[in-house]
């Protein structure tokens, strides 16, 4: 069973990274949704089931694909595992990458919320999504960088965004 998951990664890594990380973004959402609507709000709502479908659809056909083509090339363009090549990979991750994931991902929520505005949202969460997302992906990075082979850094990704995807529903759910 093992060697039929890894050799998923290998041989259809789009497909398979687009479901891992439809079903991790989604499963965010869910345990999000739980924490905030069941147990510690005093008046039990019920899940908002089309939130959890915007989740799937953007960490499935959005989220997963762009990440495995983005580790794709980086990982072709800096080999290696060296601190000079980790920093650069960390740079462009972070300061080229996110603000485009970042943007991409109020963006395409906002459309499939059917919001007039698709910027407003991305425009007043930007900054402290951004500032966030360094502190919490930067030493993330470093360890994927570092530690993870090239096949499996989309799920590490993916493992670290059930818990980055927490603290976005929250920034998400936030008025600033």
């Amino acid at each position: 069973m093992w060697r039929q998951f890894k050799g998923a990664f290998t041989t259809r890594p789009i497909l398979t990274n687009a479901v891992v990380y439809g079903t991790l973004y989604v499963g965010a959402e869910f345990s999000q949704q739980v924490l905030s609507r069941k147990v510690l709000s005093e008046k039990k709502e019920a899940l908002d089931v089309g939130a959890l479908k915007r989740y799937t659809l953007y960490g499935t056909f959005i989220q997963g694909p762009l990440l495995t083509v983005w580790y794709k090339w980086l990982d072709a363009k800096y080999i290696g595992t060296g601190l000079k090549i980790v920093g650069k990979k960390l740079l462009l991750d972070q300061f080229l990458l996110t603000p485009q994931i970042v943007w991409i991902f109020f963006t395409a929520m906002s459309i499939m919320e059917g919001k007039e505005d698709i910027f407003e949202e991305c425009r007043s969460k930007f900054v402290p999504t951004f500032q966030s997302s360094c502190l919490f992906w930067l030493p993330a990075q470093s360890v994927n960088f570092m530690l993870i082979p090239p096949t499996f850094r989309v799920v590490y990704i993916g493992l670290c965004s059930f818990g980055w995807v927490n603290i976005l529903c929250y920034i998400k759910r936030q008025s600033f």
